[in-house]
């Protein structure tokens, strides 16, 4: 009352370190960044004790939340601080339920999945020697890759490159030609002259 005696005592508060609040509605879940509205909010508080309750404007709507735990102690001092924060769940809360169904799923195609096709040269092709080709280089057989997209190879070593080659090496190319009958194909067309010929 009027008249009576007060005993101010002046207190040094730990600086935060963490803090875990709890929202009063379910509203505060339409905020897209609470971590950033509370920092924002709290620039006007100097400390925080267990079990206050914080009122926050934002958006033209009052959010309270209740102070659940503070570290290092249960007052602390929010100026100039790193404070970790976590919410807890709001007040009336209810986790979604999800309906297990008693039927084994069927698989359905997996979207991601993609084909990679690598098709040779389809037309005809013409040796610089004049040789015809092999019979085995007619027909290449289109290669096929089924790649998951995404998908890293777990067999990559670092550091080494992996070069997938099924040619033949050139030695023993070189020896198959040299091996084989020489047919060369003279031009069988008739040559023109631009100027006549002086006889």
């Amino acid at each position: 009352g009027e008249g009576d005696i007060l005993t101010i005592e002046s207190v040094s508060l730990p600086v935060a370190k963490f803090s875990k609040f709890q929202p009063h509605s379910t509203d505060f879940l339409d905020i897209t960044n609470p971590k950033a509205v509370l920092e924002n909010a709290l620039r006007n508080f100097a400390c925080l004790t267990t079990g206050d309750v914080v009122a926050i404007k934002y958006n033209k709507k009052v959010y309270e939340l209740c102070v659940l735990e503070t570290k290092p102690g249960n007052a602390v001092s929010i100026i100039e601080c790193d404070m970790n924060v976590e919410f807890e769940a709001p007040v009336g809360y209810k986790e979604p339920t999800t309906s297990k169904k008693s039927e084994p799923e069927e698989e359905q195609p997996q979207d991601h999945v993609m084909e990679e096709v690598v098709e040779t040269f389809k037309g005809s092709g013409v040796r610089l020697d004049g040789k015809k080709k092999k019979d085995n280089q007619l027909d290449t057989p289109v290669i096929k890759k089924i790649l998951a997209r995404g998908v890293p190879d777990y067999d990559y070593n670092f550091g080494y490159l992996k070069f997938d080659r099924s040619i033949k090496p050139i030695s023993d190319r070189v020896a198959e030609i040299d091996s084989g009958p020489t047919i060369q194909e003279n031009f069988q067309g008739e040559g023109f002259s631009m100027k006549k010929s002086r006889k």
